[in-house]
């Protein structure tokens, strides 16, 4: 289970050290693909083989469907943690999710979702100022 919030940095050869608490479960093979709101997806192999399956199975008559599956499956990407835990971010995806040396890491769940740190701090506040809605939207989905 990925969670918790992380500041890192990429290098000049597009390098992101994974937190420590993460990395086992990288090891195994991991995806990075484009997310949503800007930034970047890191999924297990194993958690990326269920959501690949997922998208593969949308209907390509439906431009929504298609225009998601795309974007999720097109933008992938294999990546290995090198022997100090690093990955190679791609610099098609960094330039997607408009990252710069900073970045934040954070876990939710299923998967790690990476973000140039100035995005992810506006994104934040953003969120935090709407939370009491947010709570009350999910509280009508059962959560």
């Amino acid at each position: 289970m990925f969670i918790g919030e992380y500041s890192h940095s990429i290098d000049e050869k597009g390098r992101l050290a994974v937190p420590t608490k993460f990395r086992d479960d990288l090891n195994r093979g991991a995806v990075v693909t484009r997310g949503l709101d800007n930034c970047l997806f890191l999924y297990t192999f194993e958690e990326w083989e269920k959501l690949a399956k997922k998208l593969a199975e949308l209907p390509i008559s439906q431009a929504k469907p298609r225009a998601f599956a795309r974007l999720m499956l097109a933008g992938a990407m294999d990546v290995e943690l090198d022997k100090q835990g690093r990955v190679v971010l791609p610099e098609y995806l960094r330039k997607y999710a408009s990252m710069k040396k900073k970045v934040v890491v954070a876990g939710l769940y299923n998967r790690l979702e990476i973000w140039d740190e100035a995005a992810w701090n506006k994104y934040k506040t953003n969120t935090e100022k709407d939370s009491n809605e947010i709570a009350e939207t999910l509280g009508e989905l059962g959560v």
